[in-house]
């Protein structure tokens, strides 16, 4: 594992993050503009907002890797888990279990808010990442559905 650093996402991490939130859209082949980026970085820099994000820094302070999250309410069980929303690392960090780190620092936040489960979704065809994701938690059953408006 390499040394890296999870800590909130700060101004000082704008660029990285930046290039790393622009290859995770390329990786799923989304359109991603620099306006829609500077919307996401609104929000994760606005304390009311719900979406947070960490980051893990190389020892030259350099983010290789990123993680946005919010609350999410399960009503049926009555309580609250963490959503992973966006998970992303630095191709040249790949296999240094960078993502587990962020999992995990994430793990930690969300026992500290007495969430219930962190969960995420992934593509199918993303076998790398479910590698690591298949490691680190248990696969659902359920099946996504998204119904554009």
């Amino acid at each position: 594992m390499t040394e890296v650093k999870i800590t909130p996402l700060a101004e000082r991490h704008r660029a990285d993050w930046e290039a790393l939130y622009a290859g995770y859209a390329a990786f799923y082949k989304v359109t991603q503009t620099a306006e829609m980026r500077a919307k996401v970085w609104s929000w994760i820099m606005d304390p009311a907002h719900e979406t947070k994000a960490l980051v893990a820094e190389d020892a030259a302070g350099r983010a290789v890797g990123l993680a946005h999250y919010r609350p999410f309410a399960r009503p049926l069980s009555a309580s609250t888990g963490g959503f992973l929303d966006d998970l992303f690392v630095d191709p040249s960090q790949r296999g240094l279990r960078v993502a587990d780190a962020l999992i995990e620092a994430l793990s930690r936040i969300g026992r500290e808010k007495g969430w219930t489960v962190i969960r995420w979704i992934t593509a199918d065809d993303n076998y790398r990442g479910r590698g690591v994701y298949d490691r680190l938690a248990k696969r659902t059953l359920w099946i996504t559905y998204d119904k554009t408006l």
